[in-house]
């Protein structure tokens, strides 16, 4: 069986060589109680530690935000990539060879000419960040002073200057690079008969990195004025798609180490960026240009699902605001808007307003029905009637979206706003007016089958974490005939940490039984597992008693229904002993 191209036993191996304390200790700082090591959870922020690791099953888990799972998860979350990249640093870490995964001589290759692409574009970034300091970068010097860009700037985002159209190419090439190398990297274009030049010439240089802080592109700005855009993006390449890079992302993902994150800002460009970094608001991203997709909305909900948009104040931001709530939102993110004085971007703002008005915008900013509400506000008079109709039509479309719970506040701000009754806005969203409430028998049936599954899900934990109270005598496999898949898997498995591999880390029956909370057994497990043992029992012995007087009812033979109901005061008499004859191995 192969996870994901890696067989089971290397990645338990891979586990074992990276001890998931010695991990997470290099970004929480933990303490040890008991068997277990506690720190705050760097998923979100807490005073009191609720975060746990246990060493020796190889897993963490918060009792606060929940989030939970072996040394590959950690590193997944922590680290803001995917399962393939967080095994890759593990496996390096460990100093484990990668196994190989495929034979394909074509993917080979395209590692190897991503590798090359990467340090091509590692070694330009870094000449450009040279050359903004030479004399003859001049007119980036006046550049950057004009726009108030310090030292410290410069550094973090690396900034820097193509001198020319040539001065790159002859660097690159001296490295050992081949034209058909620098023309894949993006680094360089070229003209008729194959001359190559610097795809950034003489423009002020904004490296763009990945998050783990790899260069996979850039973005430049021209300082004269120019027939050709004022910003230019590096073509599309194996590293760079511009649908999915997020300028700052580097620095967010390590600010997020550092202190947390309680929430993201997207602002329009680099400069917004640059400016907002300035002021405080270390948290701000872009990305390149208001066009938000989906991939984006991805990469960034991995680090924090709290967004705050902050585009420019004018027709062109308020539309990139609309579209990017709703790819936000369908990727699972709580959007807020942050509305720009009309003409400003959050580069001008700052200057002309200072820090703390930029802060006070941010924290005014307003939900995303809010939002909505006050652009309709804009749009319509609610003095004429058949305006009035429109914008509540409008705003009613965007409360259909929302729970019942979500859609009341709102509906009274409309009354308030139109003067038109709560139930009549209720009736147009298709609301009840007097909603009735009966507990049927089907509700009673579940509230039972739900307690069943809990005695089901506190078994099926304890097995899987060994636990010294299971009684070993007692046949599961009768026992939890609906679970016998689940049970068999969790047999298999060696250590806990070594069944996320197996499952679907994210179902919630298996987060149930993974993170058990088994302080709900109040002390005495060993009873409280008895009396689970017993609810399933006895649910099975009142199934077997239902099918003999089903039987009874539909005989008509008087020796078989005398028969059936001998039977029936067996199992009766079985569940007021609680005799368990039958369900032992």
């Amino acid at each position: 069986m192969s996870i994901r191209g890696f067989s089971p036993d290397w990645l338990d191996e891979l586990k074992r060589k990276n001890d998931i304390v010695s991990v997470v200790s290099k970004y929480v700082q933990l303490e040890q109680r008991g068997n277990k090591f506690w720190g705050c959870c760097p998923f979100h922020r807490e005073k009191t530690p609720s975060f746990t690791v246990d060493q020796y099953e190889g897993l963490y888990h918060c009792f606060g935000c929940k989030e939970g799972g072996d040394v590959i998860t950690f590193i997944e979350k922590i680290e803001s990539c995917d399962f393939h990249d967080a095994v890759i640093r593990l496996a390096e870490m460990a100093k484990m060879p990668l196994p190989e995964i495929s034979t394909d001589e074509n993917l080979i290759k395209r590692k190897k000419d991503k590798d090359t692409i990467l340090k091509i574009l590692d070694l330009a970034k870094k000449h450009y960040h040279e050359n903004i300091y030479l004399p003859q970068a001049k007119p980036a010097q006046e550049y950057i002073k004009k726009r108030g860009f310090t030292r410290h700037e410069l550094e973090d985002f690396e900034i820097g200057y193509s001198l020319n159209w040539y001065e790159l190419i002859n660097y690159l090439t001296k490295q050992g690079f081949s034209n058909e190398q620098l023309l894949a990297s993006g680094a360089a274009q070229s003209k008729d008969q194959g001359k190559l030049y610097d795809a950034m010439g003489e423009r002020l240089v904004f490296p763009i990195l990945n998050s783990f802080g790899e260069c996979i592109g850039f973005t430049a700005r021209a300082l004269e004025k120019t027939d050709f855009a004022k910003y230019k993006n590096t073509a599309e390449t194996p590293v760079f798609q511009k649908s999915k890079v997020v300028f700052g992302i580097n620095l967010l993902k390590k600010l997020k180490q550092e202190k947390g994150l309680n929430n993201i800002i997207i602002v329009e460009g680099q400069i917004d960026v640059i400016s907002m970094h300035r002021a405080g608001f270390k948290n701000t991203v872009a990305c390149l240009g208001t066009a938000l997709t989906a991939d984006h909305a991805k990469e960034l909900k991995r680090l924090c699902e709290d967004i705050i948009l902050c585009f420019d104040g004018d027709e062109a931001g308020i539309k990139a605001t609309i579209r990017s709530i709703d790819i936000l939102e369908e990727a699972g993110c709580r959007v807020k808007v942050a509305r720009l004085p009309k003409g400003q971007d959050p580069d001008e703002f700052v200057k002309a307003n200072g820090q703390a008005e930029m802060q006070k915008l941010l924290d005014e900013a307003t939900g995303v029905i809010d939002y909505f509400i006050q652009l309709a506000l804009e749009k319509y008079d609610l003095n004429k009637a058949d305006q009035k109709g429109e914008f509540v039509k409008e705003v009613l479309a965007k409360l259909k979206k929302l729970s019942a719970a979500e859609q009341d506040p709102y509906l009274f701000k409309l009354r308030d706003l139109t003067q038109i009754p709560v139930d009549t806005l209720r009736r147009s969203l298709g609301i009840a007016i007097m909603p009735t409430f009966q507990k049927s028998e089907k509700t009673v049936l579940s509230e039972r089958i739900n307690g069943n599954k809990r005695a089901v899900r506190f078994i099926l934990a304890s097995i899987l974490h060994k636990k010294d109270f299971v009684d070993e005598k007692i046949d599961y496999e009768k026992l939890l005939s609906q679970y016998i898949e689940e049970l068999n898997l969790i047999k298999s498995v060696p250590r806990v940490s070594s069944l996320l591999d197996r499952i679907d880390a994210d179902d919630p029956f298996w987060q149930e039984i993974i993170y058990f909370n088994f302080a709900e057994a109040k002390g005495n497990e060993k009873q409280y597992f008895a009396e689970c043992v017993w609810t399933l029992v006895e649910e099975k012995l009142k199934c077997e008693k239902d099918e003999i007087m089903n039987a009874y009812k539909n005989s008509t033979d008087l020796d078989e229904r005398k028969a059936l109901l001998i039977k029936a005061q067996a199992v009766d008499k079985k569940i007021r002993e609680k005799n368990m004859e039958g369900f032992y191995a």
